[in-house]
C-alpha cells in the first residue's frame, strides 16, 4: 500500500552532515507515521527517529538527540532526516519506514524502503 524509497546516503567525515530523504507513494494516509531506522554491520535494526502525520510529535533515539532532525512535507509525500555532527558510530544502512501509529520499535512498522548507506569516517 505504501512504497518508500530512500536517498541521500553517502560517505562523510566525522563532524559532517548529510540529509536523507524518503519518497512515499501509494496509500500514505493508511500509514501516517514515518520513521527512520538503521542497521549497523552485525547488528539489528535500531530506532533513530519518528514523526507523526502533522509533524507535531517527534521522537528520537537518545544517541541522536540534538544532532538529527526529522521532518516531513505531506504535500510532497516526503520525510527527511537531517544528520549533523556525524560520528563513526552513525555508520549504518538507514531505512525509512511507515506505521499506522506512533512507535519506536520495528514491529509496528510494516512498510519499509530499501535503505541508503551512510558511512562516517574518522
Amino acid at each position: 500500500q505504501v512504497q518508500l524509497v530512500e536517498s541521500g546516503g553517502g560517505l562523510v567525515q566525522a563532524g559532517g552532515s548529510l540529509r536523507l530523504s524518503c519518497a512515499a507513494s501509494g496509500r500514505t494516509n493508511s500509514r501516517p507515521v514515518m520513521g527512520w531506522f538503521r542497521r549497523a554491520p552485525g547488528k539489528g535494526r535500531e530506532f533513530v527517529a519518528a514523526i507523526n502525520w502533522s509533524g507535531g510529535r517527534t521522537d528520537y533515539a537518545d544517541s541522536v538527540k540534538g544532532r538529527f532532525t526529522i521532518s516531513r512535507d505531506n504535500a510532497k509525500n516526503t520525510v527527511s532526516l537531517q544528520m549533523n555532527s556525524l560520528k563513526p558510530e552513525d555508520t549504518a544502512l538507514y531505512y525509512c519506514a511507515a506505521s499506522s501509529l506512533m512507535a519506536t520499535v520495528t514491529s509496528y512498522y510494516d512498510c519499509w524502503g530499501q535503505g541508503t548507506q551512510v558511512t562516517v569516517s574518522s
